[in-house]
């Protein structure tokens, strides 16, 4: 019996970067002969075990077979015979097929240490067209190691554009579709992610929502990089830049599914659009199982992302959507408002002013209203729905009061709103 670290955890060294995990491949062994020394299996398909001290997964070497339609329709064979060369060439990416003895000796049939050195992203072999979630697992690792500067494979990004067009992603389950996304919106270029799928043909498979953006023209003067995904691609990095909050970056990721919903005589112009994706996210989220804190928080945003002339807008809208938002309740919400209009703005292929003041305006009048609060109002002797009238009508004069307040101080440092 021999046992090697294998996957993430050797790429991982490799590129010298802490990893998470670490994962074993037995070779030379039976299911029982690792129950006698004590591991607990889990998983009966291909079995793993787990260690009885260190609780690291070990799995038994093995190969598979394609007998069926999706990740799901293969049949695997764990005999002692089969030997960790042969494990290795069954997984999806040489970076990903490299073992590591007990003596610390690289096993590596596929050249994966030379595609991490010249920061390749290669399929290991023909298997890889046999199941249709490693074209999602393969752009995840684009958008995780793109910042290193590893590119696609020529041929493999073919590969997946031929697997795209064959229409077996059609095949995966909502369940996985999330988890490699949720996975992606993780990674430092989550971006990435769904460029990679649009320019394979994978993207309208698993997100028919977000790859018809694509087709939706914007607005040539204020987005020259011409359709909402280009902007939403832009306004995904640049949230990303700003937080590591998945939850907001899949709001972003949504909050122009309004203009989906834009009559094509209207285009470019997207008037009303924050008043009308909701239904799409709640759509989607139903879809594809997304947990409900995203399908929340990206209708929020969906609905309130609107950052024109702040300094001008009714008090009345701006209580409201601050009360949308629940910021009374959740303050931080209205932080994070704010980050997603900053990304709104850079999101995009313009030369931008070099202030974004928007940001800290909503921030400032938000921070003024929230100092009106209901004990005030009670001791005035307001009752029952008056309460929440009264609140209203104060929180709307201190908001006019700050918007006049900014109005004054940005001319002074020479910053016009008519920048916005």
């Amino acid at each position: 019996m021999r046992i090697y670290l294998v996957g993430g955890a050797v790429r991982d060294r490799l590129l010298n970067i802490r990893g998470k995990d670490r994962d074993y491949c037995v070779e030379g062994a039976t299911p029982e002969d690792l129950l006698r020394l004590g591991y607990r299996q889990v998983g009966h398909d291909f079995p793993v075990f787990i260690h009885p001290k260190t609780g690291e997964e070990y799995a038994l070497c093995r190969t598979e077979r394609k007998n069926g339609h999706g990740y799901n329709g293969f049949v695997c064979d764990f005999s002692p015979a089969i030997s960790i060369t042969e494990d290795l060439k069954r997984r999806d990416l040489t970076i990903n097929a490299i073992a590591e003895d007990e003596n610390g000796n690289l096993v590596d049939p596929l050249n994966g240490a030379r595609d991490i050195a010249n920061r390749i992203l290669r399929h290991a072999g023909p298997a890889f067209s046999e199941d249709p979630l490693r074209v999602l697992r393969l752009a995840r690792f684009y958008a995780r190691f793109f910042r290193m500067g590893f590119r696609v494979a020529p041929e493999t990004e073919l590969l997946c554009t031929e697997m795209a067009a064959s229409g077996e992603l059609k095949s995966l389950t909502p369940e996985r579709i999330w988890l490699e996304t949720e996975k992606a919106l993780n990674t430092d270029n989550p971006e990435q992610y769904f460029m990679f799928l649009e320019n394979t043909g994978a993207l309208k498979w698993v997100m028919p929502d977000v790859a018809a953006l694509a087709d939706i023209p914007e607005p040539p003067d204020f987005h020259p990089e011409g359709t909402v995904f280009s902007h939403t691609m832009l306004t995904l990095r640049e949230i990303s830049r700003i937080t590591g909050n998945p939850v907001t970056r899949f709001a972003m990721l949504t909050h122009d599914f309004g203009k989906l919903e834009t009559p094509p005589e209207s285009y470019p112009r997207h008037e009303k659009h924050t008043e009308r994706g909701a239904s799409r996210i709640r759509a989607m989220a139903q879809a594809l199982k997304i947990p409900s804190v995203y399908r929340d928080f990206a209708v929020k945003i969906s609905e309130n992302h609107s950052y024109t002339h702040l300094n001008s807008k009714n008090p009345a809208l701006l209580d409201r959507v601050f009360l949308r938002m629940g910021g009374y309740k959740q303050p931080e919400n209205i932080f994070i408002l704010a980050e997603c209009l900053a990304a709104d703005f850079r999101g995009r292929d313009k030369k931008t002013p070099r202030h974004f003041t928007q940001s800290y305006n909503l921030v400032y009048l938000f921070t003024q209203a929230r100092k009106i609060t209901p004990g005030p109002v009670i001791r005035d002797g307001f009752q029952g729905a008056e309460i929440q009238e009264e609140l209203s009508r104060r929180r709307q004069k201190v908001i006019a009061a700050g918007q006049e307040w900014l109005k004054k101080f940005w001319k002074e440092q020479g910053i016009s709103e008519d920048l916005f």
